[in-house]
């Protein structure tokens, strides 16, 4: 009799197929149920790894053994088993090679002492482990008859979100990055890995005049199954409400703790005039995507919804960050937009002291003012308010990265990006800090990361890691595509000079440093930010002078590179001890320490390498 014939006789077949389907059934199940009880990783693997050996040891007892009326019998006698046995260690054999060299997770490991011993020092970070009390809140869909109700939805959602990031513990990924995902049909497990959570909001909202309802459904990532769904009715006014039963469900089904004031509600009420918080929702819209074009009228829809509750602190707010922000797109306005920032910010906290965005907003106007102290301070208790906050979070590191203190602005940038792992000026930052660091194919990736999200302006670091890798054609392309954004009032064609000038030889150099000083012959304070950034690159110690006494209008573009390894010489000349004390950085080194690559002289200056 054959091996196949004998296999046959004995009921090997099926038992091996009973097993597998038995199995199967059992792993699907473990998938599900390890995690909701917070095991380990590695206990599923091992379990998974049992269900594996298991299989070859009933092929075995099928084999040896038959199931009769009398019990279980032998076979008898072993002929013909050795060719059997072969295949059953071989599968053994198999299952021990899968659980040690063929997962995903033991490639990575074997393969990381080597990636790591290739990486500069500034090396990427490695994921962290998805809590299962981990969520993401998308965009929910506007199912509303009228299409410009969009900002509607959008801020419910953003709301339900905020509502859930206040849990401390629950990890909620951050708007930006959650919001990248909307319009698109993306397979959701793939999107839990993206944002690092394990569970998803997502949800539609329909509202007919007065009529709202709010649909919402939760889904576990992994397996892509949907754990909850429930839809609410109500009318305009009880919106707050409906958000509240939508934010205690999850958190219910996530079995999460709650403390403080958060046992009795989740969602604040932040005003009970609904037409003022549509206002506030519309103009949240525009900050959200930093549409600076329409900031005025997001402004004047903030203005309009403080006629309707002149307590509503959180319109105030909004407008001190819109206004903290203005500058950045219009110089002209920096003076203005500055005080009203400073005003309505404080009327924020005058109303609601435990609002973390009014002393973001403070802490962004001070470092724009070059009152550094302050601006630390600011935004410390912004962030002792709400930790979570990636706005607060974003501007601390960023001045971090201006001043010098380079190992702290990476820590907190990695800060941010655990927050909101898709946040595009984020990605920009952290890649331009790892190309600083000579990290070039890490910078590469969060810069390129960072285009695809919409960046316009990332080509400007794309085009020094493309002088760092020696490519100056394509450096001079790149600078021009992200510069161009920024360029403001300049003359036409004057991006194309700059860029020759930066990445061309000494007659284009000689060409863009002139027009640069017919611009600023002719303007007034602050000086562009475009003017200074050219200008460091091209002529350090001409970009000292004319920025020492006043900001720009943006000086993230002046101070973050100043700490570039090509900008040695511009830390070195003897006029940089006289810049750091009029600029304001010595006051805040003075109290916060020395940066990173400087340390205070005999004389009291700073002397930097």
């Amino acid at each position: 009799m054959s091996l196949f014939d004998e296999l046959k006789r004995r009921k090997v077949f099926k038992v091996g197929a009973g097993y597998l389907v038995v199995a199967w059934l059992v792993v699907q199940a473990a998938s599900i149920g390890f995690p909701a009880f917070d095991a380990p990783p590695w206990a599923l693997r091992i379990f998974i790894l049992v269900i594996f050996l298991g299989f070859p040891i009933s092929l075995v007892f099928a084999w040896a053994f038959d199931v009769t009326p009398d019990g279980l019998k032998s076979e008898g006698g072993m002929r013909g088993s050795k060719g059997f046995l072969l295949i059953a260690g071989g599968l053994a054999a198999l299952a021990f090679a899968w659980y040690f060299k063929g997962q995903p997770a033991y490639l990575d490991a074997a393969t990381a002492p080597a990636a790591t011993a290739a990486a500069p020092a500034s090396a990427v970070k490695p994921p962290a482990p998805i809590s299962r009390k981990s969520i993401a809140v998308l965009p929910f869909v506007n199912m509303s008859a009228d299409k410009d109700q969009e900002y509607f939805s959008d801020g419910i959602a953003e709301e339900i979100l905020n509502a859930l990031a206040q849990v401390k513990d629950l990890k909620v990924a951050g708007r930006t990055s959650s919001f990248q995902f909307k319009g698109k049909n993306d397979d959701l497990r793939a999107v839990g890995q993206a944002l690092g959570v394990a569970h998803i909001l997502e949800g539609s909202v329909r509202k007919q005049g007065d009529k709202v309802r709010i649909t919402a459904q939760l889904i576990q990532t992994d397996t892509g199954f949907h754990l909850w769904s429930e839809s609410y009715d109500g009318d305009l006014k009880d919106v707050f409400q409906l958000q509240e039963n939508i934010a205690r469900a999850i958190t219910d089904k996530l079995q999460v703790i709650l403390s403080g004031e958060q046992t009795e509600r989740l969602v604040a009420v932040p005003t009970q005039n609904t037409e003022a918080y549509s206002l506030y929702l519309q103009a949240s819209q525009t900050f959200n995507r930093r549409d600076g074009a329409h900031f005025g009228e997001a402004i004047s829809q903030l203005q309009q919804a403080l006629r309707l509750d002149p307590k509503f602190a959180r319109a105030h707010s909004r407008i001190a960050a819109l206004q903290s922000l203005a500058g950045n797109y219009d110089p002209r306005v920096e003076a203005s937009s500055a005080a009203a920032a400073e005003d309505h910010a404080r009327k924020a906290i005058a109303l609601d002291a435990e609002l973390a965005e009014p002393y973001a907003a403070l802490g962004n106007l001070y470092g724009r003012k070059r009152r550094f102290v302050e601006a630390f301070e600011t935004l410390k208790r912004a962030l002792d308010i709400d930790p979570n906050d990636v706005t607060s979070n974003f501007w601390n590191a960023t001045l971090l990265c201006q001043t010098g203190y380079l190992a702290r602005c990476d820590a907190a940038l990695d800060r941010v990006l655990e927050i909101d792992p898709m946040l595009p000026n984020a990605l920009f930052w952290r890649g331009r800090e790892y190309v600083r660091a000579g990290n070039l194919d890490a910078g590469e990736k969060m810069l390129l990361r960072s285009k695809d999200a919409g960046l316009a302006h990332a080509g400007v670091a794309l085009s020094d890691l493309a002088k760092a890798r020696g490519n100056l054609p394509d450096a001079e392309k790149l600078f021009v595509q992200g510069n161009a954004p920024l360029m403001g009032d300049f003359p036409p064609g004057s991006n194309e000079v700059l860029a020759h000038g930066i990445f061309g030889d000494a007659s284009a150099r000689a060409a863009a440093l002139a027009e640069i000083e017919r611009y600023l012959a002719g303007k007034p304070k602050p000086v562009a930010a475009v003017a200074a950034g050219a200008l460091l690159r091209m002529d350090p110690r001409r970009a000292l002078a004319v920025t020492q006494d006043a900001p720009t209008n943006n000086d993230s573009t002046l101070l973050a590179p100043l700490w570039d390894d090509k900008q040695t010489r511009a830390r070195m000349l003897p006029e940089f001890a006289e810049f750091a004390r009029r600029a304001g950085l010595a006051r805040l080194w003075d109290k916060l320490g020395p940066p990173d690559l400087c340390s205070k002289n005999d004389k009291g200056d700073y002397v930097c390498h």
